[in-house]
C-alpha cells in the first residue's frame, strides 16, 4: 500500500490515512468480540490476526481474509467468495449502493464463520 502521507498531499492525507487505520483496528476488534461471542455456547474460538493491511480470521477449516488499501477493503473466504467494500468516514462499510454499520458487517461475518 502506498500512502500519500509523505507530505505531498498535506495534512488531510495524513488525517485520512490515520482515520482508515483507526477504523481498521476497530474492525479487527469487532471481529474478535463477535467471534468470541458466537463461540461461547460450543466452547469454540477463532483466531484474529491484525496487520496494517491485512486481517485474517480463522475457525476450523473456515477463514476470512480482509486486505486494506486506504479506505478500500477486499474480502475473501475459503470457498472462493470475495468482494470489495469501502470504509466511510462515518465508520461504515459501503458495497456499491449499500452501506452498513461496521459492527453489523463484522457480526454477520463472525456468525457465518462460527456456524
Amino acid at each position: 500500500m502506498t500512502s500519500g502521507a509523505s507530505g505531498v498531499s498535506g495534512a488531510s492525507g495524513v488525517s485520512s490515512e490515520h482515520l482508515w487505520v483507526e477504523l481498521w483496528v476497530s474492525l479487527a476488534s469487532l471481529l474478535r468480540s463477535y467471534t468470541a461471542a458466537h463461540g461461547l455456547n460450543g466452547n469454540r474460538q477463532a483466531t484474529v490476526e491484525l496487520g496494517e493491511e491485512r486481517i485474517t480470521v480463522r475457525h476450523g477449516a473456515g477463514w476470512l481474509e480482509l486486505e486494506r488499501d486506504g479506505s478500500r477493503v477486499r474480502w475473501r473466504r475459503e470457498d472462493g467468495r470475495s468482494g470489495l467494500m469501502e470504509l466511510t468516514e462515518a465508520g461504515r462499510l459501503r458495497s456499491g449502493e449499500r452501506e452498513e454499520e461496521m459492527d453489523m458487517v463484522a457480526e454477520g461475518w463472525a456468525r457465518e464463520l462460527m456456524a
